[in-house]
C-alpha cells in the first residue's frame, strides 16, 4: 500500500476504531502487513509518540510524551528527536535506516559516550531502553 490517500484513509479507520486508546492501536499495527506497517510507522498520519508507543509498549513520563506528541513520525528519520537529557547526554529516539527503532545516548554533538561512560549514563535510564545497550551508547529497542 503505497498511495497516500489510502494510507491516511487506514489510519483514520484506525484512531476511529482505537479510541486514543495507545495499546489497541499497537495491537492494531501489529495486524497490518510489514509494509503498509512500516508506511505508516515512517508517515506523517502518526506522530512519534505512536511510534515510540507502538516500539515500546509503555507510556514515558510526561514531558517526553509531550515531546514526540508535537512531532510527526516522519521526523524520526530525519536524525530523531531529543526525549530526555541525562547529565551532559541528550537521549535521541529515532529510526534507523531499514526502518530499525533506536535510542542513542549522545553529547549533543552526536558523538557518542563509550565504554563505561555511556554504560552509567544509561544505567539511569528505563530499564527497557537499556535492554541491549552497546559500548558506543546506542541502545536498540526490541521490537
Amino acid at each position: 500500500m503505497t498511495d497516500y490517500m489510502e494510507l491516511a484513509e487506514l489510519a483514520d479507520s484506525l484512531f476511529e476504531a482505537s479510541e486514543d486508546d495507545d495499546e489497541l492501536l499497537a495491537k492494531m499495527l501489529d495486524t497490518l502487513d510489514e509494509e503498509t506497517r512500516g508506511a505508516l510507522l515512517s508517515s506523517d498520519l502518526l506522530n512519534a509518540y505512536q511510534v515510540f508507543y507502538y516500539y515500546f509498549r509503555e507510556t514515558p513520563d510526561e514531558l517526553t510524551m509531550e515531546r514526540l506528541q508535537l512531532h510527526a513520525a516522519s521526523d524520526l528519520a530525519r536524525g530523531g528527536l531529543v526525549i530526555d537529557e541525562v547529565d551532559l547526554y541528550e537521549v535521541i529516539f529515532l529510526m534507523e535506516d531499514g526502518g530499525e527503532p533506536a535510542v542513542l545516548l549522545t553529547d549533543g554533538g552526536r558523538t557518542r559516550p563509550h565504554g563505561s561512560a555511556a554504560r552509567r549514563h544509561t544505567q539511569r535510564l528505563p530499564a527497557t531502553w537499556r535492554s541491549a545497550s552497546d559500548t558506543s551508547g546506542c541502545l536498540r529497542l526490541r521490537a
